[in-house]
């Protein structure tokens, strides 16, 4: 049965703080006079006062405990009942307008029950207000019930006095079966977050998390939920346990329970119709809209919930837009899409930039005996239509995945990838650098977009949005090795089937039994471009947990461009270093540079690019208490954010002294201008590449089909001329090339 309580209506509106939990000597309103020193005098109401507001219908259970400011005026109050201690500011004649919505100063039709309320308020047909600090400004219309409870976390993951372990709310993220459980806090960045899933064999590390977690908040009990300036909330059911930051509107939600909502004049969260939301954090700048359902969640700020989203147990990072559809128990760093109603996500880490399409079915866990699997992407992950991915999978940076059902595990390390099945053969399919030689505008805007559309207020974590970067570039590094490999296997699986053919018996498979010389001997056939390579079909293995083959194609060409990717990316590195005007010559820039030596590995930290040696570093100053919290962790993202345009710089020589074997530091006049030339031609051909595969939509007959003729096209599409982007990459390359003519000229390169 329902256990209701009975207690005196004289006690409605005191006691908020239970008695065990209320320091001696203190009342149960010291926590509400610490969170709230308004400048406003309050006064005891006078005697017409308490008159006029009875014949307006007004009731209260003890007139001396309404507090005013000295300007009031009782007429702005109607039929609003008031108990406990309720402080009201300034209220004059004047209405309110928002969005078409316009309401006297003033309360009415109201039951309020131990508030602060700020100058000139509305406060009209809510039923139940307890408990609440009100700023400045603030319209409050037809709602139910807004309430905090003397246990209220604001939807941090804290304990308050009293209460066990087993009530604590946690994030379940990158697994269902809560092994990667996560405290949530007001100002968690995607860093912590992902900082706070691994690592999770580290007993003392995960220790030391957790007390960060624990120290960010007051365990105390009775403390109010707030409202802040000009927020306006109207036509919602139940708001209970929320703190509310200024300028927030929040309009026909169901309900909003055990929440912190950050907002602001500069960065304003809106939250709409129908939505439902529990146990969570919402970043400044926010949209959630329409039948929205989210339960244990961080949502980073500038990022959008719509349209009967669901989001469980999940963080979403910054700058991320998730509508019609389903993610559960995911971490996902910033630059997240996914539009479609049909597609879900669970149990996933996406490192940033990814893009989920209609159908995406994205971690099932058909596959395994408990719901423990996990899959990991990395950055610009780009499942197409109808995909469905297993766990557990793995995927470098910038794979595209074609429609297609994926049977079995995958790990695909080589970076931008186009995946697909081929049905007729039951082969699995992978073309390396497939974006460079496809979809080179897509690639490109998507960097171009994401950077844009980076609205943060704070930026503590600096966030990479080029395609070529630290992570990538190691993941190049990496694939040309295994490519090699791959070369080597493929080629002496050739030769060995050629003699059989032929009646003779071979065991060249048995010549090499390492991967180093497998190596050696595909980079040797790579390099002198081995006329049989033309003839062999390419087979991989590893990259799917099946029978089926694997086949590589076009990986002579897409091993080519890896490598000179790397070369154009330290050239672009090394000419951001010489703008700084610190070099007068070649001389100049080698000497301060540091030697080569093995690259560092790189690790992506919630979205930032950090060197595994820094991180590590980090770790241990965590573990011995050099650092006090989440704050110093913080502190170490800015730091390596200054240190990153030197640190990338000296990795990406150190990458192209490993796989190409040129040396910055030890190159020659004549040899460094070939390759500043080199680089030239390389973003002349990316360059083209951006136009000539956004020209395929123009030149497709198919996509031109449902127009008329030619200028309803351009009417509909834009014209490709004047495509801005477009003209922006043009512009950019100009530049580039001007920049690289004028160094040799300056420098005087033979």
């Amino acid at each position: 049965m329902n256990q209701i309580t009975k207690t005196p209506l004289r006690n409605l509106g005191y006691d908020f703080i239970p008695a065990e939990y209320l320091p001696e000597g203190k009342d149960e309103y010291y926590l509400r006079n610490e969170q709230n020193k308004p400048s406003t005098v309050y006064r005891h109401l006078k005697l017409d006062e308490v008159e006029e507001l009875k014949k307006n219908g007004n009731n209260s259970d003890d007139w001396s405990l309404v507090m005013v400011s000295g300007n009031f005026l009782p007429e702005l109050i109607h039929n609003c009942n008031f108990y406990g201690l309720v402080r009201i500011g300034i209220l004059e004649p004047y209405y309110l307008e928002f969005h078409n919505l316009r309401r006297p100063v003033g309360f009415y039709n109201s039951t309020i029950i131990s508030c602060d309320i700020g100058n000139n308020v509305v406060i009209d047909n809510v039923s139940y207000l307890s408990h609440y600090i009100i700023g400045n400004d603030v319209i409050l219309i037809n709602v139910n019930e807004i309430e905090t409870t003397d246990h209220a976390k604001f939807g941090n993951g804290i304990l308050k006095e009293g209460e066990p372990e087993s009530i604590r709310i946690e994030l379940e993220v990158c697994n269902e079966n809560g092994g990667r459980s996560i405290i949530p806090f007001d100002g968690m960045l995607p860093g912590d977050a992902w900082l706070f899933s691994r690592y999770r064999d580290d007993k003392v590390l995960q220790e030391k998390l957790r007390f960060f977690s624990n120290k960010q908040f007051d365990s105390r009990r009775g403390f109010y939920g707030t409202i802040g300036d000009r927020t306006v909330i109207k036509n919602c059911k139940i708001v209970k346990d929320v703190r509310i930051g200024t300028d927030a509107y929040l309009k026909g939600a169901n309900k909003l329970k055990n929440l912190t909502i950050n907002s602001s004049a500069e960065s304003k969260t809106q939250i709409g119709e129908g939505c439902e939301l529990v146990n969570g954090i919402i970043g400044h700048g926010c949209r959630i809209f329409y039948g929205v359902k989210a339960v244990r969640f961080i949502l980073a700020s500038n990022s959008q919930l719509k349209y009967g989203a669901r989001l469980i147990n999940s963080y979403l990072g910054n700058n991320s837009t998730i509508s019609c559809c389903e993610v559960l128990n995911s971490l996902i760093f910033p630059a997240h899409e996914q539009h479609h109603n049909n597609s879900f996500l669970c149990a996933s880490m996406l490192r940033g930039q990814t893009n989920m399409a209609a159908g995406a079915t994205i971690g099932s866990n058909h596959n395994s005996r408990g719901a423990d699997g996990e899959l990991i992407a990395g950055r610009g992950f780009w499942p197409g239509l109808c995909v469905s991915v297993k766990h557990n999978s793995r995927f470098a940076s910038f794979i595209i995945m074609a429609k297609g059902d994926y049977p079995a595990e995958l790990d695909i390390p080589l970076p931008f990838s186009l995946v697909s099945n081929d049905n007729s053969k039951d082969e699995l399919l992978v073309m390396p650098a497939y974006w460079f030689l496809h979809n080179m505008y897509a690639l490109a805007r998507n960097a171009w977009k994401y950077a844009d559309r980076d609205k943060r207020l704070e930026k503590i974590q600096l966030l990479e949005y080029d395609y070529l970067a630290p992570d990538s570039l190691q993941e190049l590094a990496t694939a040309i090795d295994k490519l090699q490999v791959i070369v080597a296997r493929s080629w002496l699986r050739h030769k060995n089937q050629v003699s059989d053919n032929q009646g003779k018996g071979n065991d060249s498979l048995n010549l090499y039994s390492d991967d180093e010389a497998l190596k050696m001997h595909g980079k040797q056939l790579l390099e002198n471009k081995d006329d049989t390579l033309n003839s062999i079909t390419f087979l991989a293995e590893g990259f799917e947990n099946s029978s089926r083959k694997v086949r590589i194609l076009k990986l002579v060409k897409g091993y080519s461009i890896y490598k000179e990717l790397i070369i154009h990316y330290a050239l672009e590195q090394i000419l951001v270093n010489i703008k700084s005007g610190k070099f007068n010559n070649l001389a100049d820039l080698q000497e301060s540079l540091p030697e080569n030596k093995i690259p560092v590995t790189w690790v992506n930290v919630g979205g930032q690019l950090i060197k595994k040696t820094a991180l590590d570093k980090m770790l241990v100053d965590i573990r011995k208490n050099r650092l006090d919290g989440w704050k110093d962790i913080h502190q170490f993202y800015l730091n390596e954010g200054k240190n990153y345009i030197t640190d990338k710089l000296h990795h990406a020589l150190d990458i192209l002294w490993k796989v190409n074997d040129i040396s910055i530091k030890k190159i020659k006049p004549d040899e460094f201008k070939e390759l500043l030339f080199q680089s030239m031609q390389t973003a002349k051909w990316i360059t083209k590449g951006i136009y000539t595969s956004r020209e395929k939509d123009y030149l497709n007959p198919f996509r031109k089909m449902v127009y008329e003729n030619q200028a309803e096209m351009d009417q509909v599409i834009g014209k490709l001329d004047e495509n801005s982007f477009i003209k922006n990459q043009d512009m950019a390359y100009q530049e580039y090339q001007s920049t690289i003519l004028n160094i040799v000229e300056k420098w005087k390169l033979n």
